[in-house]
């Protein structure tokens, strides 16, 4: 039989090699998948009693010839009588492709899928394709065979075995596909975790010697060869949690990314099947600090097909930090099977996706009989980052982490939200009825201030995280009078402001005739001197920087457009002096010009010290004068 396929267009070959060759990998996923379709369809009709024969084995092959340049995807499943091949084959389903390509002429898109195209993604790669195909069914073997244009050939054929052969004459422009290594990287990258077992070449395994022994008798380790199997057709996710272990989890989790040595914190199974089908296991990688710019570590399977691994739509963006695998029939696919159309079930599943995170962090939260911390606050550190993320862009997900976010103090201690109020309110609540929360960012630079704040008998959060300036203002958002300052952003007695004052041991005419002094010794550039009324026994001078400033400064520059003039302004600081200590006084009582600029520029250096600002050379030079300040102290000795 010969004949011409039924198409409305003859450029329908020349659409598939323009149109889909960005993508043209696929062809082996799609031909592949429709192996296991055959496969999976017979074992329906022997489960049914429909099919009464002996499965035998249905594992399927890919067979490479390099020298003949073919490359064949043989099944053992259903096949095809020739009314089925004129159906499924001859019959393309291509309506309106002469508008379609019109419409989207200049499109780069790829089009299989959509348009049961399927199949003719072999030519993509091939300039002949020909099947070899014997029906489950009492019916003659055919074998088709086109050279990539509208022509077809059709005959009987001696095919004794029940199933599919696919045998592509690869294209001389597509001569890698005739690489062993090219075929594993795809089979591994496309069918990993297909149904049905896929068998293609061989490997190299160390097995006990059937007739060889060492010296103490026991066989030894020879290599040897034999079929390899490309993938698991019973991957960890369509298995039931119970039956499954921490360690079975780990397992499955290395298998997914070979190259990531660190073990996940923690998982969690999906398993859904109404309203919608969804299967999956999702981990909870280390964030720490930093953010993995690398976001595409979550794959999306249909049927255990691997789609794409941009699950954008799918997956809550904050949820792009995690790691893993999801199963979904009913995600909307594109023509290419590779970019999602965002649809109202794909909305359902991804709301799903982060309740089902959200149940797994408040369950973690609850501390169980006899434990001194929840399995949160034990792993709380290395996932913070990642619920800040959440909070800040899933409303709905916001809403149920108020319930089990964790304030840390700097003592390492953790806290609710709620708790923490009640612990600091009475002693922290400021003259207008505002609760105000002091943190640090860093332990070691804000040190200083840390300690004052607790002298005063105050409690001090550690907020360290590249969100935190972010974080800090939903929180002052969400929570009811509530103020978030940093420890170093004023004096410890205006962190919290109270009615009661200090009394000024300078008048008005010395303090503005002392202000001159001291901005003449600093950089007025970066620093505002404030002249204030503090205890004596406080430090004569101090370095402080606006909460204000300093938080939209850094917000800008960790959020993209919007706020670009606060991301530019250079960094300022105040610069506090203490006009009831002493040495502040002697400044000002000092005659001897030189001697009162040198004082002035001790002090100023001592509050860079404690504010960690004096380093380098400047830190240098502070030492030396300090050196030669002893020498003059002590005679010279």
């Amino acid at each position: 039989m010969q004949g011409k396929l039924n198409v409305q267009t003859e450029n329908i070959f020349p659409v598939i090699k323009k149109f889909l060759y960005s993508d043209h990998e696929i062809f082996l996923r799609e031909l592949v998948s429709n192996a296991v379709d055959a496969t999976q369809k017979l074992k329906t009709l022997s489960t049914r009693g429909d099919f009464k024969g002996e499965l035998g084995d249905l594992t399927i092959d890919i067979k490479l010839d390099a020298k003949k340049k073919t490359l064949t995807v043989s099944d053992r499943g259903i096949g095809m009588t020739a009314e089925e091949v004129e159906k499924y084959i001859n019959q393309i389903a291509f309506s309106g492709v002469t508008d379609f390509m019109e419409k989207y002429k200049d499109s780069h898109e790829p089009l299989i899928g959509h348009f049961g195209l399927g199949f003719y993604s072999a030519f993509m790669v091939a300039d002949k394709v020909e099947i070899f195909t014997k029906s489950w069914k009492e019916e003659p073997a055919q074998h088709w065979s086109c050279e990539g244009n509208p022509e077809f050939e059709m005959k009987e054929d001696k095919k004794a075995d029940r199933g599919t052969d696919i045998v592509l004459h690869v294209a001389d422009d597509c001569k890698e596909f005739l690489e062993e290594h090219t075929l594993l990287q795809l089979l591994k990258k496309y069918c990993r975790f297909m149904p049905v077992a896929i068998r293609f070449g061989e490997e190299t395994v160390w097995v006990d010697s059937e007739t060889e022994c060492d010296k103490d008798g026991n066989p030894k380790r020879v290599e040897k060869k034999q079929p390899r199997i490309v993938n698991d057709p019973d991957p960890a996710w369509k298995k039931s949690p119970s039956g499954l272990t921490d360690e079975d989890y780990k397992k499955f989790y290395h298998e997914l990314f070979p190259m990531n040595f660190e073990e996940p914190l923690f998982q969690i199974h999906l398993n859904v099947d109404y309203p919608f089908n969804l299967t999956g296991i999702l981990y909870f990688p280390k964030v720490r600090k930093t953010i993995d710019p690398n976001r595409n570590k979550i794959q999306l399977y249909c049927n255990q097909v691997f789609v794409t691994d941009q699950v954008e739509g799918v997956v809550p963006d904050y949820l792009m930090l995690l790691h893993g695998v999801l199963d979904s029939p009913d995600i909307p696919l594109n023509v290419s099977r590779s970019y999602l159309q965002s649809d109202g079930n794909v909305k359902k599943i991804s709301q799903h996706i982060s309740k089902k995170v959200a149940d797994k962090l408040e369950e973690m939260s609850k501390k169980k009989e006899g434990e001194e911390k929840s399995a949160l606050e034990e792993k709380w550190d290395d996932i913070k980052i990642f619920v800040q993320y959440g909070m800040l862009t899933d409303e709905k997900f916001c809403e149920r982490a108020m319930k089990f976010y964790l304030l840390k103090g700097v003592d390492g201690s953790y806290y609710t939200l709620d708790s923490y109020r009640e612990k600091i309110k009475a002693l922290q609540t400021d003259k207008d009825k505002t609760v105000c929360y002091l943190y640090a960012s860093n332990l070691e630079e804000e040190h200083a201030y840390i300690e004052k704040a607790k002298a005063k008998g105050y409690d001090v959060l550690l907020m360290d995280s590249p969100l935190e300036s972010h974080f800090i203002n939903l929180l002052e958002q969400k929570l009811e009078k509530t103020r978030f300052v940093r420890v170093d952003s004023d004096t410890v007695e205006k962190l919290i402001p109270h009615d009661d004052t200090i009394p000024e041991k300078l008048s008005k005419e010395e303090q503005e005739k002392l202000k001159p002094i001291i901005e003449g010794e600093v950089d007025k550039q970066r620093f505002t001197v404030q002249l204030e009324s503090l205890e004596q026994d406080d430090a004569p001078m101090q370095v402080t920087q606006s909460e204000f400033m300093r938080r939209y400064r850094e917000m800008a520059q960790t959020s993209g457009g919007g706020m670009g003039f606060y991301g530019e302004l250079p960094e300022s600081y105040n610069l506090v002096v203490n006009v009831n200590h002493p040495l502040v006084g002697k400044v000002l009582s000092e005659v001897d010009g030189e001697r009162q600029k040198g004082l002035v520029r001790q002090l100023v250096d001592i509050a860079l010290l404690g504010s960690g600002l004096l380093k380098g050379e400047a830190l240098g030079g502070f030492l030396k004068r300090c050196v030669e300040m002893m020498g003059e102290g002590s005679g010279g000795q």
